[in-house]
C-alpha cells in the first residue's frame, strides 16, 4: 500500500450515496425535511429499497469528510500537487465499499479504510426535490471505526505526515476517541485541526462530544441553521456575528493559535470571525436554472478552503476557492468532479 507523503488528512464516515430525484410524497412518508441531515431510524430502513425500486438513483461515493478531501485534492491537482491528501474511515467488504475504493483511487485521494468484514459499507439517502436535498445517513460499518486502526503503520505514517487535519462533526457520534489521537497530535506538533459542527442534531443531542472536539478547533465551519442551534443551546442568542465570535474567543488546547469561525450562509454572504473582528465574503449569486443539486456545497466549501490553506493562502484567497467550489459542486448532480479543476487563484 502507498506510503503518504501528503500535507492534509480527514477522517470521517465513508457513505454510498444513494442519490435520487423524489417527490414530495416521498418525504412526508419518511418525516424528513428538505435542507437537513439525519441519521437513519428504523422507520427509514426501507426508504434505501424504496429508493433504488423507484427512483432510478445514481451512486456517487460520499460522506461529508471524504466529500471535502476529495475536493481539496482535485482543485490542489490544479496547481500540480497529486498525491496530498489522506483519508480514513470504516466500510464494509462488499461492492459498495469496492466502489468507494475505487472512487478514492480515481480521485488520487490515499483512503486507508478500516474493514469491518461483519458490517456492510454505510449508504446515505440522498433525497432531491427542486435543487435542494435532505440526508438521511444509514452508519452500518462506519459506526464501527476505532482507534486500533490509527495504530497500523500506514495510519500512524499518515497523521504524523500530515500538517492539517479536518473532521466533520458527523464523525462525533462514531469515536471521538480517535478524534481525540489526531487532535492531542495536532496540538502537540502545533499543527492546524479544523472541525465542521456539520448538522443541527449533532449540536443538540452530542454536546457533550462537540465540546470535547472544540477544543481542538483551530478553524470551525457550519452553516447558518448549526451556528443558530449553537447559539440556542449555549445561551448566545441568533444573531450570527455574535455567535461566530462567542466561538471564537471560547477556550482551546492550542494556544499559539486563534481561532478562526466560518459561517457559511448558501447564497448570501459567507461570516468569519477572527481576533474579535467578523468579515463577510459576498457569494456571487448563480442563476436558478443553473443550480441542480445542493448536496455537497458545504463539503465542496471546505474542500476548496483547505485546499488554499494548506499552500499558505491568507484567509480572504481560502474563502474565494471555497465559493468557487461550492458554486461549481451545486451545478452537478451530488458531490462529482467531472474533469480536471479549473480554478484559477
Amino acid at each position: 500500500m502507498s506510503s503518504f507523503s501528503g500535507v492534509l488528512m480527514g477522517m470521517g464516515n465513508p457513505l454510498l450515496d444513494i442519490s435520487s430525484e423524489v417527490p414530495q410524497e416521498v418525504l412526508d412518508k419518511y418525516g424528513v425535511t428538505m435542507n437537513n441531515a439525519i441519521l437513519a431510524e428504523d422507520k427509514h430502513l426501507p426508504l434505501y429499497e424504496e429508493l433504488v425500486g423507484k427512483y432510478s438513483p445514481q451512486y456517487i461515493g460520499g460522506g461529508a469528510t471524504q466529500n471535502s478531501i476529495r475536493v481539496a485534492q482535485w482543485m490542489l491537482l490544479a496547481v500540480n500537487k497529486p498525491n496530498s491528501t489522506a483519508y480514513m474511515g470504516c466500510i464494509g467488504k462488499d461492492s459498495f465499499g469496492t466502489q468507494l475504493a475505487e472512487c478514492a483511487k480515481a480521485d488520487g485521494m490515499l483512503a486507508h479504510y478500516m474493514i469491518d468484514e461483519s458490517t456492510a459499507t454505510g449508504t446515505c439517502a440522498v433525497l432531491i426535490m427542486g435543487g435542494e436535498r435532505s440526508l438521511v445517513a444509514n452508519l452500518a460499518a462506519a459506526n464501527n471505526f476505532k482507534p486500533s486502526h490509527l495504530e497500523t503503520d500506514l495510519a500512524k505514517e499518515i497523521y504524523t505526515s500530515a500538517q492539517f487535519y479536518y473532521i466533520a462533526g458527523f464523525f462525533l457520534t462514531v469515536s471521538v476517541e480517535s478524534l481525540e489521537i489526531v487532535g492531542k497530535h495536532a496540538v502537540t506538533n502545533n499543527k492546524v485541526f479544523a472541525l465542521n459542527l456539520s448538522a443541527p442534531f449533532i449540536i443538540d443531542f452530542f454536546s457533550d462530544q462537540v465540546a470535547t472536539a472544540m477544543q481542538y478547533a483551530d478553524y470551525l465551519f457550519c452553516n447558518e441553521s448549526e451556528a443558530e442551534q449553537y447559539g440556542t443551546k449555549h445561551d448566545l442568542g441568533t444573531d450570527l456575528k455574535t455567535i461566530a465570535l462567542a466561538i471564537a474567543a471560547s477556550p482551546k488546547l492550542n494556544s499559539k493559535r486563534e481561532r478562526i469561525v466560518v459561517f457559511t450562509q448558501g447564497s448570501k454572504a459567507t461570516f468569519v470571525a477572527h481576533k474579535g473582528v467578523v468579515t463577510e465574503y459576498p457569494v456571487e449569486p448563480l442563476a436558478k436554472e443553473l443550480l441542480v443539486d445542493t448536496n455537497g456545497a458545504g463539503d465542496a466549501f471546505v474542500g476548496g478552503f483547505m485546499s488554499q490553506l494548506v499552500q499558505g493562502k491568507e484567509i480572504g484567497a481560502c474563502v474565494t476557492a471555497a465559493h468557487w467550489a461550492a458554486r461549481f459542486v451545486i451545478q452537478q448532480s451530488g458531490t462529482t468532479l467531472p474533469g480536471a479543476c479549473e480554478y484559477k487563484a
